[in-house]
């Protein structure tokens, strides 16, 4: 039994380990996607074989606050060399913050052959496995996008005030001081726009962190993430959840531990987050 299929996980198919990927480097029906905050990082080295999505350039609509459109995702499918049937393995930097997020929108667009490498970049570089500044190119493919629904995985401000409304659970996964409100953003980063502090009324704070171990960014146990989640938070399996963050993505990685790793059947990241509703004009906030 590999270590990933000893910890409990609801969906442990939704993770491959770093051996997994270094015996599938030249798997035609594989392909590694890095997905990274820092953009320059894929330039200094990267997994043999892997491609880079970016989560601005590549996946937001360069107008509109809003993901790209179903062309346009056809259009980055086909120059990444990712048909409909494609594994798609998606790692990177900050404990697979970016990661998740991508594998987010691509569900978003109805790929869910999807997986992240436990550990990412940290668990590579640490066991000294390779990187190669070489970028790879792959025969472009032909590519469809399902019709989409965000209203499974993804929530809107309306959403988010039903469910005060109606005193469901929500999951702040920002640090504990933004979620007081002494702060309106990460610490060491820029304010990106929030005007108030605070949180949304009934949010829980669990800092996304909290799912990872440190030392190697591999998710903890599913008895470990149970004991964050539900006996601390009192969450329970059947609950109707909203996760969120600042702008989405660490919420991204709160949704993947919630819906693939415990199994939630109904987990929705606000992607708007605070970045949105700390600027909304009559919306209830708490400090």
């Amino acid at each position: 039994m590999s270590d990933i299929a000893s910890r409990g996980y609801a969906h442990p198919d939704k993770l491959v380990s770093t051996d997994w990927v270094a015996a599938h480097l030249d798997d035609p029906n594989v392909r590694i996607v890095e997905s990274n905050e820092d953009p320059l990082l894929y330039a200094s080295g990267h997994i043999p074989g892997a491609v880079q999505i970016d989560w601005v350039s590549d996946l937001n609509d360069p107008l509109r606050r809003d993901y790209l459109d179903a062309p346009r995702f056809e259009q980055l499918m086909s120059r990444v060399g990712i048909a409909p049937e494609t594994l798609v393995v998606f790692y990177g930097d900050k404990n697979n913050w970016w990661a998740c997020y991508a594998l987010w929108v691509f569900q978003l667009f109805g790929h869910t052959n999807t997986r992240v490498m436990d550990g990412g970049r940290l668990k590579w570089e640490q066991e000294g496995r390779p990187l190669t500044r070489e970028v790879p190119t792959y025969p472009p493919t032909v590519y469809k996008a399902q019709p989409r629904n965000d209203s499974v995985i993804r929530a809107f401000r309306d959403d988010v005030m039903r469910h005060i409304n109606a005193n469901k659970p929500l999951v702040d996964v920002r640090s504990p001081a933004e979620y007081t409100g002494e702060k309106l953003h990460m610490e060491g980063y820029p304010n990106e726009g929030a005007l108030r502090g605070g949180h949304i009324p009934g949010a829980k704070n669990v800092p996304w962190g909290r799912a990872v171990n440190p030392h190697d960014g591999t998710f903890k146990t599913a008895e470990e993430l149970r004991a964050i989640y539900e006996q601390e938070q009192g969450l329970k399996p059947d609950d109707d959840v909203i996760a969120y963050c600042r702008i989405g993505e660490r919420s991204s990685h709160t949704w993947f531990v919630l819906s693939y790793l415990l199994g939630y059947p109904n987990v929705r990241n606000y992607d708007g987050s605070w970045t949105e509703w700390g600027n909304l004009v009559g919306v209830p906030i708490e400090k």
